[in-house]
C-alpha cells in the first residue's frame, strides 16, 4: 500500500518511560520532515474535533548496542536524513541542551538509543536489518 516505511529503532535496555519517551521524540522528528505523512483531522459523531495523525504507520524494533551502531552507521553511508536521539539527552531538560548535548559528540563516539527512518520500504528494510520486532 506504501512505497515507504517508517521504522523507529529502539536501543533493547531502555526503561519503559525512556521507550515511550524516545518513540515520541522520533516520530515527531519524521513528521517534521515529512509534513505530507500527515492525514486529515479526526471528527467524531458529536462533530469534537480532534488531531490529524500518520496516515502511514510506524514499525517499532528494537536492536542491542551493537546492532544501532550498525543501523546508524548505515543511514550515514546511504545518506538518509533521520530522526536521532542519544542516551546523553536524558541528562537534559529541554530543546536546546539537547542539540548542544548532541552537538558534542562525533558519530562515533555518541550512544544512540533510538533512531527514526522514513525512506523506500527496501532501503528501511536494510538498514534495519538486525532488529527485531519491539517486545
Amino acid at each position: 500500500m506504501f512505497d515507504t516505511k517508517v521504522a523507529l529503532v529502539l536501543r533493547n535496555d531502555l526503561q519503559g518511560w525512556q521507550s515511550l519517551n524516545v518513540t515520541a521524540f522520533l516520530m515527531s522528528g519524521i513528521v517534521a520532515q515529512t509534513p505530507d505523512i500527515i492525514g486529515e483531522p479526526y471528527v467524531d459523531a458529536k462533530n469534537n474535533m480532534y488531531n490529524r495523525l500518520s496516515r502511514q504507520p510506524a514499525i517499532v524494533l528494537a536492536a542491542d548496542a551493537a546492532t544501532m551502531e550498525k543501523i546508524h552507521q548505515r543511514t550515514l553511508n546511504r545518506g538518509i536524513c533521520v530522526s536521532a536521539y542519544i542516551e546523553e539527552m536524558f541528562e537534559t531538560g529541554h530543546d536546546a541542551a539537547n542539540r548542544e548535548v548532541f552537538a558534542k559528540l562525533a558519530p562515533d563516539d555518541a550512544k544512540f538509543v533510538g533512531i527514526g527512518i522514513h525512506a523506500e520500504k527496501r532501503i528501511v528494510d536494510k538498514i534495519t536489518k538486525g532488529a527485531k520486532m519491539h517486545p
